[in-house]
């Protein structure tokens, strides 16, 4: 009986080695990856590291480690991309219209992604060198003055016991003088941001999609430019689709170029854009001279540049359509601002 349960034994240990380096389907082994001879997510059969079929990757990780050295993965490898994207962005923004579209993606980041990415970062850092808004300033003065008053209100309480017990008030007269200087204080920061100023002007318009608009900073404007900047971030990307077509139009006659390559050199043109406000924003909090006149001229140059490489056109052909597509910039921002102004009036 005792040489069977030692057979037995000697079984189930190397049925749980065999395991171990030859696990069964989907299982984990012990190296924390699967070891499927078909695709986990769509059951494609495996002939190499990735899956034909969806291009899931084959023995997917299942540990920790494997997880945390995936995120920094993607995190480096976005950052390798970067790295090799702005520097073209910049110089040789037209190349990199024409190379993505023609299909060589691999070093560099895709236009949405950069788009996603330098709005993010836009925003981020005005809302850093700008300070908080006055929404922001006003919660705060309220939440303050609340709690200072309630904070008053007890002291004189403890001021009145003290005197119908004959003791000294001295003490807790200066704190008292001092917490209604506070809430004076408190008090003043909200009448400041107050809709006054604003609502004077009796700001109005004939167009009723912007007379809601109108209104709320008639009634409130401190929180219609809250709403108006938080609404800029959620439908930046609206831009893409209000500036494509016009872009079209300076190419109607060449049938070369579609819409995919016009969106494609609009979100790369709004990429840079994006990032060009950001450093003039941090070098407007730095102090950094001559700002305006780098505002004005770099603009017109990166598009010249990035239609000359990206359409193949000569000097001429580029510098009209420079012009044009300034006018087109200033035109879809008008747009632009009428969505925003008509979603805050919302």
């Amino acid at each position: 009986m005792a040489g069977s349960e030692e057979v037995v034994g000697d079984i189930a240990a190397g049925a749980l080695a065999a395991r171990a380096i030859e696990p069964a389907h989907g299982e984990v082994g012990a190296d924390g990856h699967t070891h499927e001879a078909a695709c986990l997510n769509c059951g494609t059969v495996l002939v190499g590291p990735h899956c034909h079929g969806c291009g899931q990757a084959a023995h997917v990780h299942r540990t920790l480690g494997a997880f945390f050295h995936d995120l920094l993965h993607g995190v480096f490898h976005f950052e390798g991309k970067i790295w090799r994207t702005l520097p073209m962005l910049a110089w040789q923004p037209g190349r990199l219209t024409r190379e993505y579209i023609d299909g060589r993606r691999a070093s560099y980041v895709s236009p949405i992604a950069l788009f996603l990415f330098s709005v993010f970062l836009m925003f981020a850092v005005m809302k850093q060198v700008s300070g908080p808004s006055p929404v922001e300033v006003k919660d705060a003065a309220t939440a303050g003055l609340a709690q200072n008053e309630q904070e008053l209100a007890a002291l004189r309480q403890q001021r009145a016991e003290l005197a119908r017990a004959g003791k000294s008030t001295e003490a807790i007269d200066g704190e008292i003088a001092g917490r209604e200087s506070a809430v004076e204080a408190m008090g003043e920061v909200g009448r400041e941001l107050e809709p006054t100023g604003i609502s004077r002007a009796n700001l109005s318009t004939d167009l009723p999609l912007l007379q809601h608009a109108a209104t709320a900073f008639n009634t409130n404007p401190g929180l219609a430019l809250y709403k108006l900047q938080n609404n800029a971030y959620k439908f930046s990307w609206a831009l893409i689709p209000i500036s494509v077509p016009f872009v079209w139009l300076l190419f109607a006659w060449r049938r070369r170029y579609g819409l995919y390559d016009h969106t494609v050199f609009v979100t790369y043109s709004l990429c840079f854009m994006t990032l060009l406000l950001t450093v003039l924003a941090l070098g407007a909090a730095a102090g950094v001279p001559f700002l305006g006149m780098v505002a004005l001229l770099v603009p017109p140059v990166h598009m010249y540049r990035q239609l000359r490489g990206a359409y193949a056109l000569g000097r001429a052909s580029a510098l009209w359509r420079t012009w044009a597509l300034l006018m087109i910039s200033a035109s879809a921002l008008i747009l632009f601002t009428v969505l925003l102004l008509a979603q805050t009036g919302a």
